[in-house]
């Protein structure tokens, strides 16, 4: 079957945007992730405008290192939760696919909507369970976090012992687990690092994730804008 899709797919594409939820039983801000020394792949991750860009290395047999193997660049999309309709994701990869598809000369715009500037880290981090337990968050995607604010807790079923899970650096959340239990060494949150102050990129978020909706809004009551 991956051979099929990739011979008969793939390999006639010029460009490919990847689609993707989060992992079951994780949930992720609407992000890219693309080999950013690769310079169409770099100018395609820009033109979808997610609000925040991943330089992701290629791994060995994914369908990046596979498609680019063959110049053909490849971006990633990753939001949302696994089984589950989630109106920023959804809305994020609309826009952002019809993004691309303009900036390759696919469509015309044919109004004029907010460009939104995305945000790359120098560096994301998992944030991992230190005990078993039952999970209770403090911060939701999107959010900022300080070095060693407490994100979440860890209690054992009887409630005798707490745990708190302690953020390692200053940073925005783009990942998190959404089972209740955790077990010792589970992810849990997935930190982003930045080189902007991350009130700004917080900000950023917050704007690109309320015209997610309003193009979804949009496009359900009048129909997909080209």
């Amino acid at each position: 079957m991956a051979y099929q899709y990739f011979s008969q797919v793939v390999r006639r594409a010029t460009h490919v945007v990847d689609l993707h939820t989060a992992a079951i039983h994780r949930t992720n801000l609407p992000q890219i992730r693309a080999n950013l020394d690769n310079e169409a792949a770099h100018a395609m991750a820009v033109a979808f405008g997610s609000p925040v860009v991943v330089d992701a290395s290629l791994r060995d047999g994914s369908l990046r290192a596979a498609a680019e193997a063959y110049d053909i660049p490849v971006i990633t999309f990753e939001a949302g939760e696994a089984l589950r309709f989630d109106p920023h994701a959804i809305g994020s990869g609309v826009q952002g696919t019809l993004n691309v598809m303009k900036h390759l000369g696919m469509l015309r715009s044919s109004r004029s909507k907010k460009e939104h500037t995305p945000m790359v880290p120098k560096a994301t981090r998992w944030v991992r369970a230190d005990s078993d337990g039952l999970l209770r968050s403090h911060v939701a995607l999107g959010e900022k976090v300080e070095k060693n604010q407490i994100i979440a807790s860890i209690n054992d079923p009887s409630g005798a012992s707490e745990i708190s899970v302690i953020a390692p650096q200053g940073g925005i959340v783009i990942g998190q687990q959404t089972l209740p239990l955790v077990n010792e060494g589970d992810a849990i949150f997935h930190i982003a690092f930045f080189d902007e102050p991350d009130s700004l990129v917080e900000e950023q978020v917050e704007s690109y994730l309320d015209d997610a909706i309003e193009v979804l809004d949009d496009d359900l009551k009048y129909g997909m804008t080209l």
